[in-house]
Order: C-alpha cells, then sequence, then structure tokens
C-alpha cells in the first residue's frame, strides 16, 4: 500500500472583495466554529484543538499547530499527530487569475484512496461557510 499522500489543490470561489471579511472567517477560533468544526479551543503554543460532534456525546477531536499565519492571506496548519512531515493543510486568500474574483485556495495532503473523500469534505465545509457567512 503507498503511504505518500498527493496534495490536493482546490479553489473556490467566494462572494466578497473583502480580503479582512475571509480572514475573520479562516483565521479566528470563533470564525473557523462556525463551519470547520463544532468546537475549536486554541491551545499554547500555536496550536488548536478542532472537535466535530459535542464533548459530552459521541465526539472527535484533532489538534493541528499552526505553522504559518499571514494576515490576511494564508494560514497554514499540521496535524499534531501527523505521520508525514511534508503534509499539512492551508487556506489562502488570493484572486483568480481568469475571473479577477476572490478565492479561497485550500491545499491539503490525504493517501491517494482518500484525496476524493477530502476533497468531498472540503465541498462540505464550504457550502457551510458560504451558509454562514455569505461568503
Amino acid at each position: 500500500m503507498n503511504t505518500t499522500k498527493q496534495r490536493l489543490n482546490i479553489e473556490y470561489p467566494l462572494r466578497t472583495k473583502s480580503p479582512n471579511i475571509v480572514w475573520e472567517q479562516i483565521s479566528t477560533a470563533h470564525g473557523l466554529e462556525r463551519w470547520l468544526a463544532d468546537h475549536i479551543e486554541e491551545l499554547e503554543d500555536d496550536v488548536i484543538s478542532l472537535t466535530w460532534g459535542e464533548v459530552w456525546t459521541e465526539h472527535h477531536t484533532l489538534e493541528a499547530k499552526i505553522l504559518e499565519r499571514q494576515k490576511n492571506n494564508l494560514i497554514r496548519l499540521q496535524w499534531v499527530n501527523e505521520d508525514d512531515p511534508e503534509a499539512y493543510w492551508e487556506m489562502r486568500i488570493g484572486k483568480s487569475e481568469l475571473t479577477d474574483e476572490l478565492c479561497l485556495y485550500v491545499t491539503d495532503y490525504a493517501l491517494p484512496e482518500d484525496v476524493e473523500d477530502l476533497h468531498d469534505l472540503w465541498d462540505g465545509n464550504m457550502e457551510r461557510l458560504h451558509q454562514v457567512s455569505g461568503l
């Protein structure tokens, strides 16, 4: 079985022209809690805890270290328990070369057999982001 993760790059057009509004949604616990996970807690040393489900019932929690944060541009994280040192996940704000619209560019890594599921997961995340923020 191939254990090398593949890089996944996805572009999502946004319905805003303001990088500030997008930045608030992708870089703060409050913003991320609205669309990425049910509960997000900022821990020490640039580590955040992401929980899906409610903590008093069945839930799943992962921790991610913030590797890089450039205001109104990008946030890059890596799962604390990541086996692949090259694998990270990133959300970057940029302009589409084709349409000149503001876009959110997502980079993530998955095993070859999980790439389609990861793409579907990000599509669902972005649908929630659109619903809760209008972006």
